[in-house]
């Protein structure tokens, strides 16, 4: 009888080998999706916020093992590729999109501090905004033409509103015009 109990120990211990190894490789795949592809995935997706056309989705994903921002096309549903955005081991959060989707507006940091950033999908690149900032800064939010960013600051020692204006001489993003092509 201890030989039969023995062995049917061994035998569910290696179903539970077999069965945790096969989860693990079954969850070991990081890649991006490109192309045409499901929205969600089985990794942490949170933050959500949609351009002011209803097109185009920005979130914070966790699918390549670090905290990025990934843009959605909901008319032809995939993923559009943004170069320039995600910076490696940095945190990126609290995405906001102008009209179109040209301009996204983030937190990410820089120096181990919070600063608001702007990434132009027509240039591919992104630009500090808010560098020379003493204050901590959060929850960016851009206008719909992209010349306009809010956000908090507690640079008077508590949370404030502030406005930056990009200037009359910034592209806008226009409402009726084309969008970025990808």
């Amino acid at each position: 009888m201890k030989t039969f109990t023995l062995w049917l120990q061994r035998r569910i211990h290696w179903s539970l080998v077999f069965s945790l190894t096969g989860l693990l490789m079954s969850c070991g795949s990081s890649h991006m999706p490109l192309g045409v592809s499901s929205l969600n995935s089985r990794f942490a997706e949170e933050q959500p916020a949609l351009s002011g056309n209803g097109r185009f989705l920005v979130f914070v994903s966790n699918r390549n093992g670090n905290q990025q921002l990934l843009m959605y096309d909901l008319q032809t549903q995939s993923f559009i590729p943004t170069p320039g955005l995600n910076r490696r081991e940095t945190i990126a959060e609290s995405p906001s999109l102008s009209y179109t989707g040209r301009y996204i507006c983030y937190l990410t940091s820089e120096q181990g501090r919070p600063v608001i950033a702007l990434y132009d999908r027509a240039m591919q690149q992104s630009q500090i905004l808010t560098s020379t900032y003493r204050g901590w800064v959060r929850n960016p939010d851009i206008s719909p033409d992209g010349r306009y960013v809010v956000f908090e600051s507690a640079s008077r020692g508590q949370w404030d509103v502030e406005v930056l204006d990009r200037g009359p001489t910034v592209e806008l993003d226009i409402s009726n015009g084309s969008t970025v092509s990808n």
